[in-house]
């Protein structure tokens, strides 16, 4: 099949898209990718795309053709002229250049912003083709949960232009059961709609037993360590997070490491200032994917948190799956549907989002426990992985959509 992917974000900054496309491409589909500049999460074009454009015009055997984008640099303003960058000249350029193709099938990555759908959506109509759209962000309830919108007209505003992006896609895959009833909402359509859960990337595939532990986790020998990895933002509810160390801050054999950066990180190390957590609380900074199961292999317990919305409870963290692969034990402040996966696996110790003091309580069971049993989490947390997030079944899921998708549109089209 000709396939075009369509994503406002791609390699080399780190998104399960870059797997779709080198699996495909893996399994004989030609493959084009139509994209903006690197800069995800720093802000700025990264330095190497700067040096070098030429070196990333190919990956894996699909072809990269990029269109400008405003970097989303700092503050509110500059993310919105990077939301609204990509559509401009997503719809301005991409058809030009790619003018005098033919595709069978157009997938859409959408985590937020949901206006990164547009250039796939107008380039469904000039293509004649069908477009599957993979929702891991739901708007405009998320816009709602982190205040970033809070005008009852403008969220009204957004809910309109999703659902012109979704009466317009042909299925649309919900990275949880959750998600079905507000697609549904806005889609009209509950027969367009799939689960495709998000899973492990390829990096976490390497036994840790092979892996080094990473050099930065030296000066935390001996004690017992609680790690966040991942986007320092918003949603990950970091008030709750710094409340419950803090309920801890007397106990200096329990170290919490954040590895990762956001727009929320300097608000969280002034927080660690002012709380006067530097002795338990860590910022380790932002580190490349590959490196994550170095990390992984020296954490006692893996966190993940999401704040008390109804939106997040329908969520399944991106970061489960990594964790579970991990084997490592997870600490899960979640409602809903994550909590659920953590403890149907039997992986590990969950409690209320945005609850503190359960989320200290829960620090404290775990590092008390025997060794064998966090242990015998960690093992259960890697066989419930390998049964639900199994990458090639859910890639191979997602080829015969594309497939069936196809056919459908082909014989449907005048």
């Amino acid at each position: 099949m000709r396939v075009l992917v369509v994503s406002q974000y791609f390699w080399p900054e780190a998104f399960r898209v870059n797997e779709i496309v080198s699996e495909l491409r893996a399994r004989g589909h030609e493959v084009t990718v139509l994209t903006g500049l690197p800069n995800y999460p720093g802000g700025q074009v990264f330095d190497e795309y700067a040096a070098e454009p030429a070196a990333f015009t190919h990956y894996h055997g699909a072809e990269v053709i990029r269109v400008p984008l405003r970097p989303r640099g700092k503050g509110s303003i500059r993310l919105l002229l990077n939301y609204w960058s990509f559509v401009f000249w997503g719809c301005l350029l991409g058809p030009w250049r790619l003018r005098g193709r033919a595709f069978d099938a157009i997938f859409c990555f959408e985590t937020s912003p949901i206006t990164s759908a547009l250039p796939a959506v107008l380039l469904r109509r000039i293509k004649q083709a069908p477009l599957l759209l993979w929702v891991l962000d739901l708007w405009p309830d998320t816009l709602s949960a982190v205040g970033m919108v809070r005008s009852p007209r403008a969220l009204g505003w957004v809910g309109r232009l999703v659902a012109f992006i979704y009466k317009r896609c042909d299925l649309i895959l919900g990275q949880s059961r959750s998600f079905f009833a507000p697609i549904e909402r806005w889609s009209q359509a509950p027969e367009k709609t799939r689960y495709f859960p998000q899973w492990a990337e390829e990096a976490f595939d390497r036994d840790l037993a092979e892996v080094a532990t990473a050099a930065e986790l030296a000066p935390h020998h001996g004690a017992f360590k609680v790690m966040f990895a991942g986007n320092i933002g918003d949603a990950q509810d970091f008030p709750a997070i710094l409340a419950a160390a803090q309920r801890m801050r007397d106990r200096k054999d329990v170290n919490w490491l954040i590895v990762g950066d956001g727009r929320a990180a300097e608000w969280v190390r002034a927080e660690i200032t002012r709380r006067r957590l530097s002795e338990t609380v860590f910022m380790l900074g932002r580190h490349p994917l590959e490196r994550m199961p170095a990390f992984f292999k020296g954490a006692d317990a893996l966190l993940v948190s999401l704040k008390a919305e109804p939106i997040f409870a329908m969520t399944i963290p991106g970061k489960v799956s990594a964790y579970l692969s991990a084997g490592k034990p997870l600490l899960a402040m979640l409602d809903g549907e994550g909590a659920t996966v953590v403890n149907e696996a039997g992986a590990g110790l969950t409690c209320p989002a945005g609850d503190s003091v359960a989320l200290a309580d829960q620090v404290r069971r775990l590092a008390s426990l025997p060794e064998h049993e966090r242990l015998a989490m960690g093992v259960n947390a890697q066989a419930y992985c390998r049964s639900q997030f199994h990458r090639d079944t859910l890639i191979g899921q997602l080829e015969q959509w594309m497939q069936a998708a196809h056919e459908g549109f082909r014989t449907r089209r005048p």
